[in-house]
């Protein structure tokens, strides 16, 4: 298809080559006559391209993408090519009366998507109908002498229905003719309106049509998109089913394969195994044959030794017989007889000892075969000791050209040597070279280190002139702590500058010291400008100006240790007197309080919290014996308020017992816990600041519980003021407050101690509520017996005694907006006071208040009833009219 569709391509390019696109050649039969096969190439070219596409989609669904890359290559350049071809063919004249030419796409299809199938529209070429040869041509000019029968006569002729007919003489047949037409062209127009009302309403008919089929392709394309995406997950799980098949497959030969080898590793083994036992059988046989042929050697050894002695014996008597009897022979010639018999007997025992040496020869024939045997061996044992010799020769000859080739080793590596020498030395310029860079490289770390510092420094001494640090505050315990561990970072830094002046290569102590000592005297110099912000002025001035002396030396310090010549002669030391001053202004500068020895503190803290513990006891058996009293002394609605009050001062007192008990038992649990090794005095000194807090809170305690009392029979005897007993229960309230959160700072936050802390601080606010409900219901009581009568005064007194009250209640207001300002005052005092019994700045405030006070904010007056609802330990209502107690942090 590909092949065919190139075909009518290149026959369309072939044409358009001919023709001079300079003038209208489709105008011309030449051109026409050249165009006119192209009508069947383009109806040709829309059907491939249709079949093409869907062809393609095809084998995309079923093939790899890669696979198909040619063939989408192939397909978008003839794309292309029909794309240029159709629009240049709609463009001429003579296609567009004889064909209707369709559009591609400004892209081709994308065959990577399948769902791009649905967006395809297949092209369609439109070829009008042509009219049938055979019908008559209609006649355009009507020959007649007249009108048609029946038909008015109607005059068209403007000029002759104005002017009349030329000379009075009747129409002739051409206008007749022109009349005729005119009427008939009336009559096609109105056939043509209708017409194309037809055509309109077939129009609409069919472009619903269109809409509702545009709607079924619609839904039929999501149907299929639906379906396309259901087969994509289909397909993908068949492949997951499929690849868990494989792998199953696969395991299962596996493991096939893993028995079939363990099996025939298993009968290898025991081949092997049987193998082994032969071998050791035979081992063994071989070497009892050896030991027996050894004994037989060793016996054929002894009786052969043995032979030859018989013979040595046998040949030495021949001999002396011989001897004997030639020398017998001439003596005793008369006893040759005698002889002869001795002789025959000496015969018959040479017959028996030559039998007895025949049996000997027998035996040394079969010692001779065995020593053939041997001799064979021997010549076996030669031949290998003879090639024993020849691997030593070869050996040797080996030796010989290993001693050879280790001189020419030994020469090469003398050679090498050399050229090792010469790197070598190369090396070690490239070494001095790399070290004079590490130098160089170190002590620009360290110029580096050195100019942040100073930045750091330079930092720190600008904030002592910045009016934003005006607000910043501190304390001279922090200072003090600030300022020993910059001194502590001298010497360090004067360490590190020692060591950097042993090696030069290794800056990294010295770097570290030198960090560590600016940002510790930046914080000493920035601490030294907060702490002075609270200090009396001629000690706040000796310490600015101390901080900025301690400032100058850093900074002269820094740019020591920027020039590489006065490096070595920096000294270090001339920072340490600025430090010294400002650690001996800090601890002068620190609270008196803290004078008290710190082995005291741990018996303070006891003997304070003793003393709250009998305070309140003592206030519990006073209310008591006060109400003894007023059940005596008083009765009716007094004797009800009177115990009423009387009952919630005893709640109220109980409640602090409580209280205290809880943060004694809390004390003992911090203490435990946090001590270690030491004492509890130790702890208590470590932590003074703390035991300061403590032994405050405990001390407010006590002294509130002292003064309800005293309100509390004050009121009871009538010569007191129910406000006295409503302050001091805001005022007790606010010392308990103290005590839990002074108790609280150091605890577990889970321990249970701390929980019944605040549930008790919770009872302790709630009695304090009702002592000053009580007291607020009772003066309510008391005051509303003692009503107003206004029956004798008449209309003029009334006026002046009402303006009497004006004067007297602008008066009071008056009044208490000046007790209002003094209330102020004195808790600015009391500020005063604690911070300096306490420390000038707090590390961190026991009560969450982000801004300070108003002096003259107005508050409600004190009688105003309270809410009886139980508030955080640490909360306390300015309404309530309780100055915050300062505690002492640490």
């Amino acid at each position: 298809m590909f092949d065919y569709m190139d075909c009518e391509l290149k026959l369309s390019e072939s044409v358009f080559r001919q023709l001079n696109t300079a003038i209208a050649v489709s105008q011309m039969s030449s051109g026409q006559c050249r165009l006119a096969p192209l009508i069947q190439v383009i109806q040709d070219c829309s059907h491939l391209y249709h079949y093409t596409v869907k062809l393609l989609f095809k084998l995309h669904s079923c093939l790899p993408a890669d696979t198909l890359q040619g063939h989408r290559d192939r397909f978008h350049e003839q794309f292309h090519s029909l794309r240029n071809f159709f629009r240049r063919a709609s463009d001429m004249l003579y296609f567009k009366r004889l064909i209707q030419i369709p559009r591609l796409p400004e892209g081709p299809p994308n065959f990577l998507r399948a769902s791009a199938l649905a967006e395809h529209i297949k092209p369609v070429v439109v070829i009008p109908e042509e009219a049938p040869e055979d019908e008559e041509p209609e006649n355009l000019i009507e020959i007649s002498t007249g009108p048609p029968v029946g038909e008015p006569l109607v005059v068209a002729d403007l000029f002759d229905q104005t002017f009349g007919p030329p000379n009075g003489s009747v129409k002739d047949d051409r206008d007749l003719q022109i009349e005729s037409l005119k009427r008939e062209v009336e009559m096609l127009r109105s056939e043509l309106e209708k017409i194309k009302l037809e055509a309109q309403r077939y129009i609409a008919q069919l472009k619903s049509q269109v809409n509702a089929l545009e709607g079924e392709l619609e839904e039929q394309r999501k149907q299929k998109q639906k379906a396309l995406v259901d087969n994509e997950q289909l397909r993908h799980e068949l492949a997951q089913l499929r690849a868990a098949q494989l792998e199953g497959e696969r395991s299962q030969g596996l493991r096939e394969e893993a028995e079939r080898k363990a099996s025939a590793t298993e009968a290898r083994y025991n081949k092997l195994k049987e193998k082994h036992s032969e071998l050791v059988h035979v081992h063994a046989e071989l070497l009892r044959k050896n030991a027996d042929t050894a004994k037989q050697l060793t016996v054929t050894q002894q009786s052969q030794e043995e032979v030859a002695r018989v013979k040595e014996q046998l040949a030495f008597q021949v001999e002396q017989v011989k001897r004997e009897s030639e020398l017998k022979l001439e003596e005793q010639s008369d006893q040759l007889e005698k002889l002869k018999r001795e002789l025959e007997a000496k015969a018959g025992e040479l017959a028996r000892v030559q039998e007895a040496l025949s049996h000997k020869e027998q035996s040394e024939s079969e010692l001779s075969s065995r020593l053939d045997t041997l001799s064979v061996e021997k010549d076996v044992l030669s031949g290998a000791v003879r090639q024993r010799e020849a691997d030593l020769l070869a050996a040797q000859s080996l030796v010989r050209e290993t001693e050879a080739a280790l001189s020419r080793e030994q020469q090469r590596s003398s050679r090498e040597q050399g050229e090792l020498q010469g790197r070598l030395a190369e090396k070690e310029s490239q070494e001095q070279g790399l070290r004079q860079r590490l130098l160089d490289e170190q002590f620009a770390v360290l110029r580096g280190a050195a100019a942040e510092a100073a930045g750091i420094l330079q930092d720190a001494v600008s904030k002592l002139d910045d009016p934003l640090h005006l607000r910043c505050t501190s304390s001279p315990d922090y200072l003090v702590s600030r300022a020993q561990e910059a001194l502590d970072a001298v010497s360090a830094l004067e360490e590190g500058h020692a060591q950097y002046l042993t090696s030069l290569a290794d800056a990294s102590t010295l770097v570290a010291a030198l960090t560590r000592f600016s940002h510790l005297a930046a914080d000493t110099i920035i601490n030294g400008g907060a702490t002075s912000h609270l200090a009396p002025t001629d000690p706040a001035d000796r310490l600015i100006d101390t901080c900025r002396e301690c400032g100058a030396q850093a900074l002269e310090l820094m740019g020591q240790l920027q020039d590489r010549q006065a490096l070595r002669h920096m000294q270090a030391s001339l920072v340490r007197p600025p430090l010294r001053g400002i650690l001996q202004l800090g601890q002068e500068l620190k609270p008196k309080s803290l004078d008290v020895r710190q082995e005291e503190l741990g018996a303070m803290v006891d003997k304070e919290m003793a003393a709250t513990s009998a305070a309140i006891e003592d206030a519990v058996w006073r209310i008591e014996d006060m109400m003894n009293q007023a059940r005596h002394a008083s009765s009716g609605v007094k004797l009800e308020v009177n115990e009423r009050i009387l009952n919630s001062c005893t709640d109220l007192m109980k409640a602090i017992r409580l209280l205290v008990m809880t943060s004694t038992s809390l004390q003992k649990e911090i203490v435990e816990s946090g001590r270690g090794a030491a004492t509890q005095q130790e702890f208590y000194a470590k932590n003074s600041r703390w035991t300061e807090g403590l032994i405050s809170a405990s001390k407010a305690v006590g002294w509130g519980a002292t003064q309800l009392v005293e309100a509390a029979d004050k009121v009871v005897l009538h010569t007191g003021k129910y406000e006295e007993l409503i302050v001091c229960s805001h005022e007790i309230a606010a010392s308990t407050a103290q005590l839990v959160a002074a108790s609280k700072v150091k605890a577990d936050k889970h321990s249970p101690h701390l929980s019944r802390l605040q549930e008790c601080s919770r009872i302790v606010n709630e009695r304090a509520a009702n002592v000053v409900a009580s007291t607020k219901s009772g003066q309510e009581q008391i005051e509303d017996r003692d009503t107003m009568d206004f029956s004798g005064l008449s209309l003029i007194k009334l006026k002046k005694q009402e303006m009497e009250t004006q004067v007297r209640v602008l008066e009071l207001e008056k009044t208490l907006e000046a007790e209002r300002m003094r209330l102020g005052e004195l808790r600015k005092q009391h500020y005063v006071l604690a911070g300096a019994s306490g420390s000038p700045g707090e590390e961190e405030a026991v009560r969450p208040s982000a801004a300070p006070r108003s002096v003259t904010t107005k508050k409600p007056p004190l009688a105003q009833k309270p809410s009886v609802a139980p508030r955080q330990d640490h909360q306390l209502d300015r309404k309530d009219g309780i100055y915050p107690a300062q505690l002492v942090n640490y």
